[in-house]
């Protein structure tokens, strides 16, 4: 055997041992990053399932994929196969990314319909996507709502005396139970500069969500929607969040506001 063909070898066996050493390090970080999380499959949509379409012809056309996620990122009602949706169609449009649930899906006829939860109501919000935490807020997420404003005060005298702005955690979980289309709307922006006030119009994504909740916290989310901008956070299974007093300016900027309280 060549001294050519002796190095060709070698080469060859550090090249492959390289790649092994490669791989079990990506396989380390891997195991580290789920150490602890117990994983569990679901399927996902991987394009855009359209309502009334059939569950065959969706996988048919490749329009669902499995994943393994942590078992406390896993939706209420997720499936981990779509064997039990032969012969059903989507109630409503079904996005990319969105973890199938059996309940997005039912019998020829019935799309339109929702599935609420028999102590539950329907009520629906209108959100630009920043508001919906950037499109991640899906069907099945569990979420808590918002609400901010600028609040006014009627004087005895019959005057307006301006509190300030103040934000408030009003519902601290609800269910996401459909997403309507994105439209595109035009928001009014005001610019101050010195003694000038401009206004321009700036184009914005917004998007109709559907919750399933009380009657009390649909009258909660009503009022606030005509009152106030909402915005919604995304929750998972161990999220801690809770209903409490109101935050307003003098809280983020306690130094400005001392002695004035």
């Amino acid at each position: 055997m060549g001294r050519r063909t002796v190095l060709l070898l070698v080469a060859l066996l550090i090249a492959a041992l390289g790649t092994a050493m490669v791989l079990l390090y990506v396989k380390g970080i891997d195991d580290r990053a789920t150490k602890g999380q117990q994983l569990v499959t679901v399927v996902v949509a991987s394009d855009t399932i359209e309502a009334n379409e059939s569950a065959d012809d969706a996988v048919a056309a490749g329009k669902f994929d499995t994943l393994e996620i942590p078992l406390t990122a896993k939706a209420d009602g997720a499936l981990a196969s779509v064997s039990s949706l032969k012969g059903q169609v989507a109630l409503g449009r079904i996005l990319p990314g969105e973890q199938i649930l059996g309940g997005k899906f039912g019998p020829p006829g019935s799309s339109g319909q929702l599935s609420i939860p028999d102590d539950k109501i329907a009520i629906s919000v209108e959100l630009s996507d920043p508001a919906r935490v950037a499109g991640f807020i899906a069907s099945g997420s569990e979420v808590a709502i918002f609400a901010s404003t600028e609040l006014e005060q009627i004087t005895p005298e019959g005057d307006t005396k301006p509190l300030g702005s103040w934000t408030r955690l009003f519902i601290d979980r609800a269910t996401v139970i459909g997403i309507g289309d994105t439209t595109i709307g035009t928001q009014t922006k005001k610019t101050e500069n010195q003694d000038q006030t401009s206004t321009t119009e700036e184009q914005v994504p917004r998007t109709i969500l559907t919750l399933a909740v009380t009657q009390q916290q649909a009258e909660l989310i009503q009022q606030a929607a005509h009152t106030s901008a909402l915005s919604f956070a995304l929750l998972t299974d161990t999220s801690s969040v809770k209903v409490g007093r109101s935050i307003g300016m003098a809280d983020i900027y306690p130094d400005l506001f001392k002695g004035l309280r």
